[in-house]
């Protein structure tokens, strides 16, 4: 028996938000109905704690064929979400897009007219203007930024993204720890395009995103796709060589030619405290190098799926 063709896939990791799930899918079966679209939807449940699982439960006993359900063991974040729903489409073209109704639905026609012009790997959704916090407005563009400097993306975009099956069957091959899709995308292909979407404000419940969890996402980027920490220890351990050796050299100069003595047990102190701070935070710093390649080694599992419906 042929399986029904999937025109488009789309992702969607599901964190507290029970309160929007059932306007969501609606408001997308409506949008495929209109385009004239085999669509699938695919909810990641990133462990969430209110009733958001049992709403997909709900969706999927009234749309069986159309919906697959996915809870996952522990929260493990946005990213990993997603690359667990990859596994799971099987459509020619694939959509990730949030839970909450800030990205609009009816917007996803933009990005497949936008990848059937340009034949576009990968198409972002860029907001003119978002609809959010100023402090989560305020973390995602350094996060935006730093990601364009520090793990070479185009530094803008979103995640409310259209990539092509040739795209997803290469980039879900990363099973690792920690994922930023936005890195690997780039790792296999600069043909990205972007269009502008709308950005609505929440409706209810609240990001799942703060100002920690942002600057953990930043250091994680950083220790897992670039060497920036490993070259300031280098550099910051070559300059500091340098101005000690220059200092010592000017003390001895000053004992031999001057008969001055430099005194200062508080200075010497200060040195030796200084320095044993810089050498513990490099020896944490490879320590989180050292503790990401042990449990890749171990086989540590990046997430663990407790239940598909």
């Amino acid at each position: 028996m042929n399986q029904k063709r999937i025109d488009i896939s789309i992702v969607v990791p599901v964190y507290n938000s029970s309160e929007s799930l059932s306007e969501l899918f609606q408001r997308i079966q409506n949008e495929m109905s209109r385009l004239q679209l085999e669509f699938e939807i695919i909810f990641v449940d990133d462990a969430s704690k209110d009733n958001s699982w049992e709403i997909i439960q709900k969706l999927k006993t009234e749309h069986a064929g159309t919906i697959t359900g996915v809870r996952m063991a522990r929260n493990t974040g946005q990213h990993l979400a997603l690359m667990c729903g990859f596994n799971f489409a099987k459509g020619n073209l694939l959509v990730t897009m949030d839970d909450d109704l800030q990205q609009s639905p009816e917007d996803i026609e933009k990005l497949i007219r936008k990848q059937s012009e340009t034949s576009a790997d990968l198409v972002y959704g860029v907001y003119p203007k978002r609809s959010s916090t100023m402090m989560r407005k305020t973390g995602s563009y350094f996060i935006r930024k730093a990601s364009k400097y520090t793990a070479q993306t185009i530094g803008e975009g979103s995640s409310f993204r259209l990539f092509n099956r040739n795209l997803v069957d290469k980039i879900r091959d990363h099973f690792h720890s920690f994922v930023f899709i936005d890195e690997l995308v780039y790792w296999h292909t600069t043909e990205i395009e972007t269009v502008e979407v709308s950005h609505s404000p929440r409706k209810s419940g609240k990001s799942g995103y703060s100002i920690f969890s942002l600057t953990k996402m930043f250091s994680d980027i950083v220790i897992n796709y670039t060497a920036i920490p490993l070259r300031i220890m280098t550099w910051g351990g070559v300059t500091l060589s340098i101005i000690s050796f220059l200092m010592g050299i000017w003390f001895i100069l000053k004992k031999i030619f001057l008969k001055t003595t430099v005194p200062g047990f508080t200075a010497t102190i200060v040195v030796v405290l200084f320095s044993t701070s810089i050498l513990l935070i490099c020896m944490g710093i490879i320590g989180q190098y050292l503790y990401k390649i042990f449990n890749h080694q171990m086989g540590k599992p990046p997430y663990t799926i407790r239940k598909v419906i």
